[in-house]
């Protein structure tokens, strides 16, 4: 076996040792960019690599350290703002104050008295002038209610649902857990990456995925295509029905309000049914999270007056 062979297997050994060490300190959940950067000075000492993949390996444990830190509220802000502003890209805002100004209104008391009142900015609400029936919650507290959602609710009561189900996503941060993933698939790719270049002896890194900007797509086709797992819509409405439990709406308004969804949507058909699960299927686990106890539906004047901003909707 030559010189050359030797250095080329010796490369490709300490490639995978690398990968591995990098792995195990994501397992523990330590430094990993201090872990790779103390790899790439031994790497470089020993003349195993030379500085191209020295810096690639810096690099990677930025990476794999990066899918563990914790997005702040600030952070979740404007990664929101910036989602919300990819959607405001396909649709509209509706030009009405006071309609605007009610579900604002509505939606702040119902976060309120959620699990998560306190955000780095608060909730904001707002309408999209569009007869698709849908709506969306970014990360950060942007809400955004369809018109033609706003036309299914028959009351208060069932625009409480609405909102409440909307508000149940930030305060699970079921859109940050999209971005999480997103920024370990890109984690993982850096560490894929690093292992071909190491052992296939190549000297240029490349760049490494840009996995923020990646991440607000993720998220937005996650709203706007994909959506939401099964399973996050259920907790989602579960936490509804405890928000409205707790601000004296009639929970079962969202039983109403996915009845009304599934006479209302086609499951290939645009926005709501093609992002969210069967309403069917929804409305079971609805009732469970209700229990037994009987919620009179009382519709008090004062509701009546300000559902009515909604006449024209």
């Amino acid at each position: 076996m030559t010189d050359k062979t030797n250095v080329t297997q010796n490369k490709k050994h300490f490639a995978r040792w690398i990968v591995g060490v990098l792995v195990l300190a994501l397992l523990l959940i330590n430094s990993c960019s201090t872990l790779a950067d103390a790899v790439a000075t031994v790497g470089l000492l020993t003349g195993y690599v030379d500085e191209d993949q020295a810096a690639a390996i810096s690099q990677a444990g930025q990476a794999v350290e990066g899918a563990f830190a914790d997005i702040t509220p600030e952070q979740e802000y404007y990664i929101g703002r910036s989602v919300t502003a990819l959607i405001l890209d396909t649709y509209t805002l509706y030009d009405d104050p006071e309609a605007t100004r009610y579900i604002n209104l509505l939606g702040q008391s119902l976060a309120a008295v959620s699990s998560r009142p306190i955000l780095f900015n608060g909730y904001r609400f707002a309408i999209l002038d569009t007869d698709e029936i849908n709506a969306f919650a970014t990360p950060g507290g942007h809400i955004l209610i369809s018109r033609g959602m706003l036309r299914l609710t028959a009351d208060e009561h069932m625009l409480a649902a609405v909102l409440s189900h909307e508000i149940s996503h930030v305060v699970l941060q079921h859109g940050l857990k999209a971005i999480k993933t997103s920024r370990w698939s890109g984690a993982g790719k850096s560490l894929g990456v690093l292992a071909l270049e190491m052992a296939a002896d190549d000297s240029a890194a490349g760049e490494l995925t840009q996995m923020f900007g990646e991440s607000l797509l993720d998220i937005t086709d996650t709203l706007l295509v994909s959506g939401y797992s099964r399973n996050q819509e259920k907790d989602a409405d579960a936490e509804a029905v405890s928000m409205m439990i707790s601000l004296g709406y009639d929970p079962s308004a969202l039983v109403d309000l996915l009845s009304a969804l599934e006479e209302n949507t086609e499951e290939d058909g645009p926005g709501f049914g093609s992002t969210h699960p069967k309403p069917a299927l929804r409305i079971d686990a609805a009732l469970e999270a209700m229990g037994e106890a009987d919620f009179p539906r009382n519709i008090n004047n004062a509701q009546r007056e300000r559902f009515a901003v909604l006449a024209d909707i």
